[in-house]
């Protein structure tokens, strides 16, 4: 990919998609691997005698992993640089679809899952870092939300994937021998089938990183100049790569790479803006939705077969939405998105609290509102965090500070996933989406006052923003 597009004196687009397209299969990956899971619960419950605090703990064992992925991601990609991590990020995905293919106990299932966490947690920190580094100022909003779109596809895939291996198990059980591998993986025991099936796009995704080339904006900072230059002359011109090139070289010019920086004015500010993103995009329950939306749609009174259904439907909600944020994104601006979109989401989370606790509201209502909620966070957070995330650091720490804002993302994404089955047995369904609600008024309020508008700003205006807010502060 890197030697079939030539550039005399103007960029390239098809180059610049073709790179970002390969970088965002990372959050395909992000997606299946955390989506997977949900068509798994009974199966696994059942097989292995769960109690709820296991179940809990099978849910978020991943996410365990994700958090020290997440925290050791930017480290190592500032030292051997974005491309090298992604690799072994993809090779992660695939052991860990291998080893949760095949487990004979559930601690060895916990283990593989443990691996997959890593890879996703490296992957969440380097893809949209990776993206947000290549992409002119213009576009680079939609082209980092393709990411969340990625991430968004990959989710739809795995619940795609579950719901066909599970009517396969069904409706073909006569197909292999009752004593071989493959009755066993995907009739006799299909949830390991459902592991099993990421082994396809991780290994595709691996393929292809070898095609891309390494962060321009890596190269320059690590005594690579001359070809940094020449990836950014392929992207956007010769005469826009010698501007970004001067604009770069300034900013790394006169500062030292040290995390402590961002416990300076202005920069503190722009580290709790990262983390509060973060942390509050995981109180809208989104990801409580992503692993347990069949055992939730089953509590209001449909089958698993439904459930599942259902849980296609919400996927495909989230995937349409996702399509118009990311057509619109640095046309209207990421605070619009993201405030209006929250206000929605507290909206419908209320609803639906009130749906479980009354009863008066049929199951079909309760999919049709969790929908809007899906749809909500859609066009809001989930498409607008990855993009801020990767915009608002300071190139010559930008790896580190997205590794703390992100470690912060698993950690409660984490600690929902884990407590959430027990959280919601002791007090109800209704009680956790109250919650849920309670959080994401706080965090649009949050927003509003604290998120800057990024929209058509190259990285270097942005930390020069934040620059000037520490002038203030001071």
């Amino acid at each position: 990919m890197e030697k079939i597009i030539q550039i005399e004196g103007k960029g390239s687009k098809l180059f610049l998609g073709l790179v970002c397209f390969v970088a965002s299969l990372g959050g395909v990956l992000f997606g299946f691997d955390t989506a997977v899971i949900s068509g798994t619960f009974s199966f696994v419950e059942q097989y292995f005698s769960l109690d709820k605090i296991e179940v809990g703990w099978f849910a978020s064992s991943a996410l365990v992993g994700a958090i020290i992925g997440a925290a050791v991601a930017g480290g190592l990609s500032d030292k051997y640089g974005r491309k090298p991590i992604l690799i072994v990020a993809g090779l992660l995905f695939f052991i860990s679809a291998f080893g949760s293919m095949i487990p004979p106990s559930f601690l060895m299932l916990i283990g593989a899952r443990l691996i997959g966490g890593f890879g996703v947690g490296m992957a969440s920190v380097l893809a949209p870092l990776y993206i947000s580094e290549l992409a002119p100022p213009k576009i680079r909003g939609r082209l980092v939300a393709l990411y969340q779109l990625s991430i968004v596809t990959g989710i739809l895939l795995a619940y795609f994937s579950n719901w066909f291996l599970l009517g396969l198990s069904k409706e073909n059980q006569m197909v292999f021998q009752e004593t071989g591998i493959f009755h066993k993986v995907f009739i006799a025991e299909v949830w390991r089938g459902m592991f099993g099936s990421e082994m396809i796009p991780s290994g595709l995704f691996i393929l292809l990183l070898f095609f891309i080339p390494e962060s321009p904006r890596w190269l320059i900072k690590n005594s690579g100049e001359q070809k940094g230059y020449g990836i950014l002359a392929r992207i956007s011109g010769e005469t826009i790569a010698k501007l970004e090139l001067i604009e770069i070289k300034q900013t790394l010019e006169h500062v030292q790479e040290k995390i402590i920086e961002l416990l300076k004015p202005g920069l503190r500010l722009a580290l709790i803006v990262g983390v509060g993103l973060s942390v509050f995009g995981q109180f809208t329950g989104v990801n409580i939705i992503v692993y347990y939306g069949p055992s939730i749609i089953e509590s209001a009174g449909f089958k698993l077969d439904s459930a599942l259904q259902f849980q296609v439907a919400i996927g495909i909600i989230n995937l349409v939405f996702t399509l118009i944020a990311l057509w619109k994104i640095d046309k209207w601006g990421r605070r619009p998105l993201l405030i209006g979109g929250m206000s929605a989401v507290f909206i419908s989370l209320i609803i639906i609290a009130i749906q479980f606790s009354t009863g008066l509201a049929s199951g079909i209502w309760i999919v049709i509102m969790l929908c809007v909620y899906m749809a909500s966070l859609a066009i809001s957070i989930n498409a607008v965090i990855w993009v801020l995330i990767g915009e608002i650091f300071p190139t010559r720490i930008r790896g580190r500070a997205m590794s703390i804002a992100t470690f912060a993302n698993w950690g409660i994404n984490f600690l929902t996933a884990f407590i959430f089955p027990w959280y919601v047995a002791k007090i109800g369904m209704s009680a956790g989406f109250f919650t849920f609600a309670a959080m994401c008024l706080l965090a649009t309020i949050f927003f509003y006052k604290y998120v800057p508008e990024t929209k058509g700003k190259s990285l270097e205006e942005i930390e020069n923003h934040w620059d000037e807010v520490g002038e203030t502060q001071k």
